[in-house]
């Protein structure tokens, strides 16, 4: 959001690849492979692009060096993560705030690769049957898997992670895993995992990715307890050093038993991963010019436009460039807490968001570097443009009486201010559609039937924000809303926001290529509606939107699967429970010039901690070595 570092709720098992998309595979699901027939893969839609002996992934380098480190400010994280501080190293819970890419400690029964949209590849697991009656998956395990401790990966240790994180885990797990109603240890490398028989193929991409851990550990230490102890994992990393609330260092284990298979060859170069956590922006940003932090992603556009200017730059130690965004969906968007009545009516979140001079914005606070978002699917084919199609109708039509009479004509698109900052007929637009809901104005502050006014606090975690959004606060007060900042730390942030204790804030995610049910659910869900922990912050709870879900989950193909998320993309734009805020269309990246890396980056993900690795010539020459 101009100053903010985008949230990103990234799949285990994917680990930090992510789904990607591809529009060019034919359409076939799990329902094309064969039953009873031990497989080294699935697509729920599209054939396999590797074999079943595949030696890496096209988008892998085998021949990289291997060693040094990579410290960095972390872009994206994941459930209970924070960039800002961590106080405890249980990342499968609500309660917390665990480090981000602790979850290179686990590996799951399969994992996914950048170049395909749907696709998922045995890791822990050597092979997956499938059931004739296709409710139930049996994966055997690899008899080389083990956990950090030297410990073999069994059965056991699969069936107590299903059950442990469906029982405690946090709610993001619990959402994903709840159409498995069994796991079964068949035998000791052998194990089976029964859904209900509501399951989709998309359903079964996040449960397959689910980390695994070992059950041994937990004789001792109760699942919700767990916080200064690491959980061993099976994964290319463990901890090496670290300082709550400061830093923490993810070391390369030499002995991981994977690190000639296909699904992990060519990847994790850097010896060590270290992520320093700062709670104010500018300190880390003075720790990257200092070289104490060698990759940055710029999340500021102010820092971005005006601060690259510092000699290390200048003489070409430090590179400043723009990488291609990937091609999945960007979702940005305030929300307003409709648990809070009077957010509720649509015409005072249209009000509010007409307060928000994007225009004016852009080009005084932006340095016109971003666009203003329509869609939560922005930068993805499920962005709906213009008026229904027909294949949208043939959706829509069923559900009408559920649905806003807008959804069928031209999909609403954000108004274009005059850029001046006090756009009058706006504001008089701002005024009438308060008016509508019930508010007048009254002394100069908008007032309910009783004469209580109208307040709104937008909570931050950054003093950035207040700096970029004060106008849009101005403009609120200006029309009588009793509007004000809220900064908290991050840990109080992701507790209240947990809790559902705001009246706005800001939301950034990238979503998978494929979205899956659980994904839509956590989101837009009615269920989700009062589960604290889940990312319904608006608090939506709407029948259309829920069987729109569904459509969306039962899609057998590609092209159906874009023309459900179309029509989901209209409800959700007239319905204006989440407000589509800004976007950007590249990765605005600044590197010290000691990395080497394949290009072009791939188009579905960018992990660059798993992608690149030192060049020790150019290390060498910076100082680095």
């Amino acid at each position: 959001m101009g100053t903010t570092l985008r949230f990103t709720r990234r799949r285990f098992g994917q680990m930090a690849l992510g789904l990607a998309a591809s529009a060019a595979l034919p359409g076939r699901g799990f329902a094309a492979s064969p039953t009873e027939t031990p497989l080294h893969g699935l697509s729920a839609f599209g054939d396999l692009k590797y074999p079943a002996d595949f030696a890496q992934f096209d988008y892998a380098t085998p021949d990289a060096p291997s060693g040094g480190r990579l410290d960095f400010f972390v872009p994206n994280w994941m459930l209970n993560q924070s960039p800002l501080t961590f106080d405890t190293l249980n990342t499968f819970v609500l309660k917390g705030n665990a480090p981000p890419r602790i979850e290179g400690l686990y590996d799951a029964l399969m994992t996914s690769s950048l170049d395909e949209p749907d696709a998922l590849y045995c890791a822990l697991a050597a092979t997956v049957t499938i059931s004739p009656d296709r409710n139930a998956y049996v994966f055997a395990l690899r008899p080389e898997a083990t956990f950090s401790t030297g410990a073999k990966v069994t059965a056991e240790d699969v069936v107590f992670s299903y059950e442990t994180f469906k029982e405690k885990g946090h709610p993001s797990l619990q959402i994903t895993l709840q159409e498995v109603v069994e796991v079964v240890a068949d035998a000791p490398d052998r194990v089976r995992l029964v859904f209900s028989g509501k399951q989709t193929d998309q359903d079964a991409l996040g449960v397959f990715g689910m980390p695994i851990v070992p059950k041994a550990f937990f004789d001792a230490e109760p699942f919700e307890s767990v916080t200064a102890k690491a959980i061993p994992g099976s994964g290319r990393f463990e901890i090496g050093a670290m300082e709550f609330g400061r830093y923490i260092e993810y070391r390369k284990r030499q002995d991981y038993w994977a690190k000639e298979m296909g699904f992990a060859r060519g990847l994790d170069h850097f010896d060590t991963i270290r992520i320093e956590f700062f709670r104010d922006r500018t300190v880390a940003f003075e720790a990257f010019k200092k070289g104490s932090i060698t990759f940055r992603e710029e999340f500021t556009s102010k820092t971005w436009a005006t601060d690259y200017n510092f000699p290390a730059v200048l003489d070409g130690s430090v590179v400043k460039r723009e990488f291609p965004r990937e091609k999945t969906p960007t979702f940005q968007c305030w929300a307003l807490n409709q648990r809070r009545e009077r957010f509720a009516d649509r015409r005072v979140r249209q009000a509010i968001n007409l307060c928000f001079d994007f225009e004016w914005t852009n080009a005084q606070m932006f340095y016109g570097i971003y666009k203003h978002s329509d869609s939560c699917f922005e930068t993805s084919d499920f962005k709906a443009e213009g008026p229904p199609s027909p294949a949208e109708l043939e959706i829509l039509e069923p559900l009408r009486d559920k649905l806003p009479e807008e959804v069928f004509g031209e999909v609403w698109t954000q108004p274009v201010s005059d850029g001046s900052g006090r756009d009058r007929t706006r504001l008089r637009e701002v005024l009438r559609l308060f008016g509508e809901a019930g508010w007048t104005q009254k002394g100069g502050r908008l007032v309910d039937a009783s004469g209580q006014p109208f307040t709104l606090e937008y909570m931050i975690d950054d003093p950035g924000f207040e700096r970029v959004y004060s106008k849009f606060v101005q403009t609120l007060k200006a029309v009588g809303v009793d509007a004000s900042f809220r900064l908290v730390d991050g840990a109080q942030y992701q507790e209240r926001q947990n809790r559902f204790d705001f009246d706005l804030i800001g939301a950034a995610y990238s979503m998978g290529a494929t979205p899956t049910r659980d994904t839509l659910v956590n989101f837009y869900g009615s269920q989700t509606k009062d589960r604290e922990g889940s990312n319904n912050f608006v608090g939506m709870a709407d029948p259309g939107v829920d069987a729109l879900i569904d459509v969306v989950n039962r899609a057998e193909d590609r092209r159906s699967l874009t023309m459900a998320m179309r029509a989901l993309d209209r409800v959700l734009r007239a319905r204006f429970d989440w407000i589509p805020n800004i976007h950007s269309e590249s990765h605005r990246a600044a590197y010290w010039d000691m990395f080497g890396f394949r290009e072009p980056k791939p188009d579905y993900g960018w992990p660059v901690e798993r992608l690149w690795w030192v060049d020790a010539e150019k290390a060498e020459a910076l100082g680095k070595a």
